[in-house]
């Protein structure tokens, strides 16, 4: 089952060392936080990924260029061009696709359609950290049988709150600053969510499509108390790197 991670965003937000790197490339724990996500996906055997790319996609695509050497022991034979690797990083996949750099979250959903092949994927933006089981996530998806389903997490913040019942989302609204349940980001989805995005440029996936799903009863909601959070200001990378303490082992 593939995973999409969303790094189109830039990391201006972040303090003036980040300004000309894309947000998923800035550090937590030594590591750039994509580098985190995808060891999320993999300890549950979810190996597959698709990045759909914005601002900085040359450099998200450099750093995993150079990824091997980056990230395992090796042996270089100075004079020659032997070079022995010494461990081996994860076994991933990767595709890169570039879909624009102003291209909203919608439109970039939109634009990875065609590499999506079959009914269920995954999908999250490159900037949220958590401890989640998403083979549980999966198992709740496919027991509700609706078109997309979002991890909510119980928290007040600026982000989107979120209001269920019986796990099925009755009402999303974006920004708001109440108590809630929250977007938290981590969503598993059927191709059938790809007829709710009409525009590939200007979509907003946060909003007229999710307000459709939740209009139509086919927005499910998984609520989860772990650790979760999402990296958007210098404030939010601080406590990430103070908190953060990554995912265990199978």
């Amino acid at each position: 089952m593939k995973v999409v991670i969303l790094c189109g965003g830039k990391g201006t937000r972040l303090g003036s060392s980040t300004e000309t790197i894309p947000k998923t490339l800035a550090l937590v724990s030594g590591k750039p936080i994509i580098w985190h996500i995808m060891n999320m996906y993999a300890r549950y055997g979810f190996n597959e990924f698709i990045l759909p790319l914005g601002f900085g996609g040359d450099k998200i695509k450099e750093y995993f260029w150079d990824y091997e050497w980056k990230n395992c022991d090796f042996t270089k034979e100075l004079g020659s061009d032997k070079v022995t690797f010494l461990s081996k990083p994860n076994n991933l996949k990767v595709t890169f696709i570039d879909t624009g750099i102003d291209t909203m979250t919608g439109g970039r959903i939109k634009k990875i359609e065609k590499f999506i092949s079959e009914d269920t994927f995954m999908l999250t933006y490159g900037d949220g950290l958590s401890d989640i089981d998403m083979s549980k996530l999966l198992k709740f998806h496919q027991e509700k049988g609706k078109v997309v389903t979002v991890t909510g997490v119980e928290r007040k913040s600026q982000y989107g709150i979120l209001t269920s019942k019986d796990g099925i989302v009755t009402n999303f609204e974006e920004k708001s600053k109440l108590d809630g349940i929250i977007n938290g980001g981590f969503f598993v989805m059927n191709k059938e969510v790809f007829d709710y995005i009409k525009d590939e440029d200007e979509c907003v996936f946060e909003q007229e499509p999710l307000r459709n799903l939740v209009k139509n009863e086919e927005l499910a909601v998984f609520s989860f108390r772990g650790y979760w959070t999402a990296i958007d200001t210098n404030k939010d990378l601080i406590y990430a790197n103070t908190t953060w303490k990554g995912v265990k082992p199978i």
